[in-house]
């Protein structure tokens, strides 16, 4: 029997109880990802709890990562977390369309700039060289999901900032325009914590943990060509690997 009311003879805290509701309905199916759920208002009067305990409760599901909140439009049932393989270079595009989301993209800037030392290394450039820029926030069904930072020997690919990357995925474009297959990459992984700007765009909390890759994507010729940073929000991904013996 689905329980949907507070036992107020029960010896069981009030928070326990709702919690115990709230995500019987989230697991159930009863509440889907992408759903809103009910505002705090809403909740307090029909489990007559107080705002203390809704609050207490939003929490622990916010923790479990089966809801989340978008700043001025209320708290959603989140998708299942996205695994990310390490076995071979996918596009977020791609990635998004076989798992059943709607990817989209948001530009935040494009421009070139004089290569710095420590990226020119990366892209085996002599410092000052031009690099084009591009940085862009990833959505899956409209939840931002990571920020991605290209830097591209601008050499390889002249005005390739013509396009418009909200539309046009920069890989397709590289592969179609410019002959350049990405076919091999080295990336680093680590956590970072976010920056202020950070989980503005993505609109998490600060603090927060994120997946911070750092890659070097090279060509069918071997060449280094895209210098890459991605922060993925935590919450919402998790990489894996397969190690054989």
């Amino acid at each position: 029997m689905v329980v949907d009311s507070i036992n107020r003879r029960s010896k069981i805290p009030y928070y326990q109880q709702l919690y115990e509701i709230l995500r019987g309905r989230i697991v159930n199916g009863e509440w889907k990802p992408g759903d809103m759920i009910p505002p705090e208002s809403e909740l307090i009067d029909q489990y007559q709890v107080s705002r203390n305990t809704v609050r207490q409760v939003l929490d622990l599901l916010v923790k479990e990562c089966l809801i989340y909140r978008q700043r001025g439009r209320g708290t959603f049932v989140s998708h299942p977390t996205l695994e990310q393989t390490m076995l071979r270079i996918i596009s977020f595009t791609e990635d998004m369309e076989q798992r059943g989301f709607v990817p989209s993209t948001e530009v935040l800037s494009a421009q070139i700039i004089a290569a710095p030392s420590d990226i020119a290394n990366k892209l085996q450039l002599d410092e000052g060289e031009e690099l084009a820029v591009i940085e862009r926030l990833r959505l899956a069904d409209g939840e931002p999901m990571s920020v991605e930072k290209s830097f591209l020997a601008h050499q390889y690919c002249p005005n390739i900032l013509r396009y418009d990357y909200a539309h046009n995925p920069l890989r397709q474009v590289l592969e179609r325009d410019y002959r350049i297959r990405l076919v091999h990459a080295r990336q680093v992984i680590r956590a970072v914590m976010a920056t202020v700007e950070l989980a503005e765009i993505l609109e998490i909390k600060i603090p927060s943990p994120l997946l911070f890759i750092e890659r070097v994507t090279f060509s069918q010729d071997m060449l280094p060509v895209e210098y890459l940073e991605i922060f993925y929000r935590a919450d919402r991904y998790s990489l894996y690997n397969e190690l054989q013996d």
